[in-house]
């Protein structure tokens, strides 16, 4: 397969890629209508970006079958274009998650401490320790996460480490998975900010989420606390982000902001670059040499197994879940076979598996399931489920639409 890497990507991915018999065309400085040139007469049949955006005007009449964001979000390839298109679309999910994690906490004591201001002042000769004698302290303090995928959950045993408490609002979270983490559940934004020291953004950009965090959540956020977002600027109504700042109620520190420089240089002239009880950074939170590598084997690992199977790991433009009407959760021992067992109850009771999420937990002892289901099982089926030796316990929920 012809592959073009139309972006900055590891030497470890490009070996990887051509000991796979692919074809590896690296131009990692085209954009905009150069790659769409690229593309047309190239010909790959797998384009690999990481912030470059890729058009509906760069997919019409290509050769594509595969795009593959080498990072977590996706935003900025036109997704519905490459489904009209026949085009597959895959990401990296949580192979940054670590990386994002520790620029997060870094932004917190940073907000917490003045470290950019501290630092700021010295060079200029200038030594205000009183000043900066005035932090609160992490310890003790609740940090409320927005959002419990895998870059939330990293943020989780870094927080007990610090001695911080965690309460979390995710729409799929249940009970049950908040008690195994040992962690707190909020049950809509606005309580998640009443109640948290410190919030901090791990969601995906999507339609549902796009503006999720307004003026009611702001206005909610306790005085003095701090706003940590290093997932995506859009999911924050700007205006009331920078109200809320100016207004001197919040600190924040912020990876990713409106009008960022879509390059890796560029200039920036916003107004957060000069607001007081804000520190920015460069949009660098998957930025480590860790995270890009386990990017890169990720990556190599999408295009072999399609190569070899045309399957797609991680596509994200395959429906699925939209027949979903019940949620089983089953907590169960992390055992050969036994998810095996519950998904032939579930087909021979004629449920239909729309989505599924398996979570390991830390020791891998035992795991939670949630399965996404067409039908309610019937009561034999659930029977079948909770009578075997490793499951520890079953919880059925109604979806609502």
């Amino acid at each position: 397969m012809r592959v073009l890497v139309a972006d900055k990507f590891e030497k470890s991915g490009i070996d990887g890629l051509s000991a796979l018999g692919c074809e590896v065309l690296s131009e990692t400085e085209l954009v905009d209508d150069a790659l769409r040139v690229a593309i047309a007469e190239k010909k790959p049949e797998i384009l690999i970006v990481r912030s470059t955006n890729v058009s509906a005007s760069m997919l019409e009449d290509s050769s594509l079958s595969l795009i593959i964001r080498a990072g977590a979000g996706y935003n900025t390839i036109d997704v519905a274009a490459a489904s009209a298109q026949g085009i597959y679309v895959a990401n990296c999910p949580g192979k940054n998650g670590q990386a994002v994690a520790e620029l997060a906490f870094g932004l917190m004591i940073a907000v917490d401490r003045f470290i950019p201001d501290n630092v700021s002042d010295v060079r200029a000769g200038k030594w205000n320790k009183k000043a900066y004698s005035k932090a609160k302290g992490l310890f003790g303090s609740t940090l409320g996460l927005v959002g419990m995928g895998q870059i939330g959950q990293e943020m989780i045993p870094r927080a007990k480490a610090f001695g911080i408490n965690v309460i979390a609002y995710s729409r799929w979270m249940t009970p049950d998975v908040a008690a195994a983490l040992g962690i707190g559940q909020a049950h809509n934004l606005e309580e998640l900010a009443a109640q948290s020291d410190t919030v901090s953004v791990h969601v995906s950009l999507s339609p549902e989420t796009r503006g999720m965090l307004g003026s009611s959540f702001f206005e909610a956020m306790r005085p003095g606390s701090y706003f940590i977002n290093t997932s995506r600027a859009e999911v924050v109504d700007q205006p009331s982000l920078i109200s809320a700042l100016e207004s001197g109620r919040i600190r924040a520190g912020l990876d990713v902001f409106d009008g960022e420089p879509s390059s890796g240089e560029g200039s920036y002239d916003g107004p957060l670059k000069n607001l007081a009880g804000v520190y920015c950074t460069h949009h660098i939170g998957a930025s480590t040499n860790q995270a890009q590598e386990a990017v890169a084997t990720e990556t190599v690992r999408i295009v072999k197994e399609y190569m070899n199977t045309g399957f797609v790991p991680n596509v994200i433009n395959v429906q699925k879940g939209e027949a979903a009407t019940h949620l089983l959760v089953v907590r169960h021992r992390d055992k050969i076979g036994v998810l095996a067992s519950i998904l032939s109850a579930l087909k021979d009771d004629g449920a239909s598996v729309q989505e599924m999420e398996n979570i390991v937990l830390k020791g891998a002892q035992a795991a939670i399931a949630q399965i996404s289901i067409d039908k309610e099982p019937s009561p034999d089926c659930l029977t079948k489920v909770r009578a075997q030796s490793d499951v520890l316990s079953s919880n059925l929920l109604t979806l609502t639409k």
